[in-house]
């Protein structure tokens, strides 16, 4: 399981283990927080692509979908 800490995820690079249109590497873009500090949006975008896309920050510590850094 990736360890991380929600206030650190702004521009953190991950690769994708198994990559769709062959967009492995993604960073993540925007993060949002309420005002008890919780995750509400966090956005990862795709280096090739540039295309965007929301995810729940919980999926990137599932180390069968996400690799923390660029491999």
């Amino acid at each position: 399981m990736n360890k991380i800490n929600p206030r650190k995820l702004l521009n953190s690079k991950w690769t994708a283990v198994t990559p769709v249109r062959k967009e492995k590497h993604f960073m993540v873009t925007e993060v949002e927080f309420d005002e008890e500090g919780i995750v509400t949006l966090c956005s990862i975008e795709s280096l090739i692509s540039k295309r965007s896309i929301p995810i729940n920050w919980h999926d990137l510590t599932n180390e069968n979908n996400w690799i923390q850094g660029w491999k």
